[in-house]
């Protein structure tokens, strides 16, 4: 078939918005459960549903004959709000493996499932809405205990700690097991259920920046002979503790400057790579042991990931068709030792696959069904540029692609700037439909590691501190700028990105330099002093080391709107605790009052981070109308309601959808 010649970005794609959510699931999690004692395997996981409204069921797979099952009813949602963020909410376990204990979003309280018998409540009822909250759950081998992260919203405080919950007899007062820091994590239990980790830390700190893993012995809901194990002294970030099958201790620390696997203090394959990333969430597992003692872990180094076996000759990675992988857990398959993973690679979307030493792979489950083609994908080709202070940056580029259509002759692609948020977090080449939404189209889209994301060392990822606003910004506008200079995409035709703290980064780049011609910014950071005072307890003392506290009025978008000229169209969500969307409308109101086109979108029930499949698909349309307004042209496909919903956004009041 001859392609067709036709301006980039008006290109027809076989990628609807529709098709970015239909189908689509948000894994994991996967753990195997019940081996042992007469107990066939389970595989268990979790899925958040955008076409439930984000959410999040629990599936059991017990092979490939049974198929899978629900495991809640379907007024639940196993999602917790501890940090705002949450994470893993939910454990499965005890005896025969089929005890299942979960936070419900709607209450926050703890729950029983057990087979057979209705929800039970395991905590009580909180005196207010989400007063009362937990995390990371883990049941005793036994059955009879929960050990879970505790939060309290009480007149305006916020207290965290490490708490022990009776499984059995009516909900009563948790017992404290840790108290005294101001965040608890990654309750581990070793096998025999007598010895109980954890990882704490406190103000200023991130769990990036300065952890404390300790240990002690737990029985009947007591923990005793407490002892610090790492990070009590000096600035080490320490991570994901475990019990290896010795009873040794093992976890993750960035003493060396890098995320690197120890047990009991010594390391066990010193390398310059991350075999962790920033854990925002609860639940993260990068590693994961073997019953036979072998260790099986991701980690990421110069920007691409791997999975394989970590021993005392060092890393062996697996070939593997992936470059991601999350949330390990020790399974088997084919008879030979191996993990489950959530897994995703450049022509593959993440998926839970189960993985042995033999480089076997079996899919369990995948987080959409396959909508286009090999043809069709743009690959992501990943590159270096240089950046301020004579140092180098890092990003991936996804160039156009469609094989039914061609640009005209010397017409190089618009650019889409896409910054990552956190800003601790980073790119990765994973299929994801939202970046070939716009390739298919004829755009050229930039991920940018800019200084301060994760997977290239300590250092890199504090080279934001202090220089948020400024950093960031300028890698940015050197990404694009690099792709321009190689005439890879039009100078005249780059838009840039972003949400939450990159949404700041968006709107700074705007100000600070010439480099784009508009921006589209979701759920962001316009007022530092503001939300440095409001912000939930989790980020509020993340500012301070990000931006110099005499610089947060200067730093913010809201005290540069005077140099934005372009148009930028923000859409925010109404329920929105970690940037509340007076920040958007405030920037909104200054925009419009120095001429500058901007259009506001507000979502009722969405909080940080769109999660509806109605939301998904509304804002990604209007996005694209909103890019083909500014560039001048005319995208493919039906975009009808898309306009009338800019025509809204641009109305005194904005658009607010429901």
């Amino acid at each position: 078939m001859t392609a067709k010649v036709s301006p980039f970005g008006t290109w027809e794609s076989p990628l609807a918005a529709s098709d970015l959510v239909e189908g689509s699931l948000g894994l994991g999690y996967p753990t195997q459960t019940g081996s042992g004692g007469g107990t066939r395997p389970r595989i268990v996981w979790q899925e958040a549903r955008p076409a439930e409204g984000g959410r999040v069921a629990l599936v059991a797979w017990d092979g490939p004959e049974e198929g899978c099952r629900e495991l809640l009813p379907p007024e639940m949602s196993a999602r917790s709000t501890v940090h705002e963020y949450g994470g893993r909410a939910w454990a499965i376990g005890g005896p025969g493996g089929r005890a299942l204990v979960t936070s419900n979003f709607s209450d926050q309280r703890l729950w029983d499932i057990s087979p057979g018998k209705p929800p039970r409540p395991l905590s009580g009822e909180p005196d207010g809405q989400h007063a009362v909250r937990f995390a990371c759950p883990v049941l005793s081998p036994d059955g009879r205990w929960v050990i879970a992260v505790r939060e309290r919203h009480v007149d305006g405080e916020v207290s965290n700690d490490l708490v022990a919950i009776a499984r059995f007899g009516e909900p009563a007062e948790p017992s404290i097991l840790a108290e005294g820091h101001a965040f608890y994590s990654s309750p581990e239990l070793s096998s025999d259920g007598e010895l109980l980790a954890f990882i704490c830390w406190d103000h200023p700190d991130m769990p990036w920046d300065r952890t404390q893993l300790w240990r002690g012995r737990f029985s009947e809901g007591i923990l005793t002979d407490l002892r610090g194990v790492a990070g009590q002294d000096g600035a080490e970030s320490v991570l994901q503790p475990k019990w290896a099958p010795d009873g040794s201790l093992a976890y993750i620390s960035d003493r060396t400057g890098w995320w690197n696997l120890y047990i009991d203090d010594r390391a066990m394959a010193p390398m310059e790579a991350e075999f962790a990333g920033p854990a925002w969430a609860f639940g993260d597992s990068d590693y994961a042991f073997l019953p036979d003692g072998t260790v099986f872990a991701a980690w990421k180094r110069g920007g691409a990931g791997y999975l394989g076996v970590v021993d005392g000759d060092g890393v062996h990675p697996l070939d593997l068709p992936y470059t991601y992988f999350a949330h390990l857990c020790p399974a088997s398959l084919g008879g030979e030792g191996g993990v489950l993973a959530i897994a995703g690679g450049p022509a593959r979307s993440p998926e839970i696959v189960r993985v042995n030493v033999a480089e076997q792979v079996e899919v369990l489950q995948r987080s959409r069904p396959d909508v286009l083609g090999e043809e069709w994908i743009s690959m992501g080709e990943a590159f270096d540029f240089p950046t301020g202070d004579r140092e180098l940056a890092h990003a991936i580029y996804y160039p156009p692609r469609n094989p039914r259509y061609v640009a005209p002759e010397e017409e190089l692609p618009p650019l889409i700037v896409s910054s990552h948020g956190g800003p601790t977090a980073s790119a990765s080449r994973v299929l994801d439909l939202r970046t070939q939404f716009w390739t298919t189209r004829g755009f050229g889209v930039v991920d940018v590691d800019y200084r301060g994301s994760t997977g290239y060392g300590r250092s890199y990822r504090g080279a934001l501190e202090g220089r948020w606003g400024l950093a960031d910004v300028e890698d940015c506008a050197a990404a694009a700028q690099s792709l321009a200079d190689s005439g890879r995409v039009s100078p005249d035709r780059m838009v840039i990105r972003g949400g939450s703290s990159s949404g700041l980064t968006a709107m700074a780049a705007l100000a600070r330099h010439k480099t784009f011609v508009g921006a589209v910014v979701l759920f962001g950071v316009a007022d530092l002093t503001s939300l440095n005072a409001t912000t939930h307890k989790f980020e509020s003392r993340y500012i301070g080391r990000l931006v110099p506290e005499a610089e947060l009025a200067a730093r913010s978008p809201l005290e540069l709107v005077g140099s934005i000229k372009v148009p930028v169209l923000f859409v925010h969500g109404l329920d929105d605790k970690v940037v509340p969307p007076d920040q958007s409308r405030r920037m909104v109101s200054a925009l419009r009052l120095n001429g500058v086109r901007a259009l506001l979108v507000e979502i009722e029930g969405e909080s940080h981070g769109f999660r509806k499949a109605t939301s998904l698909v509304r804002s990604l349309e209007a996005e694209l109308a909103f890019y083909g307004s500014i560039f001048g042209f005319s995208p493919g496909g039906d975009l009808s309601r898309a306009k009338v919903d800019l025509a809204d956004a641009e109305a005194p009041t904005g658009a607010t959808w429901r």
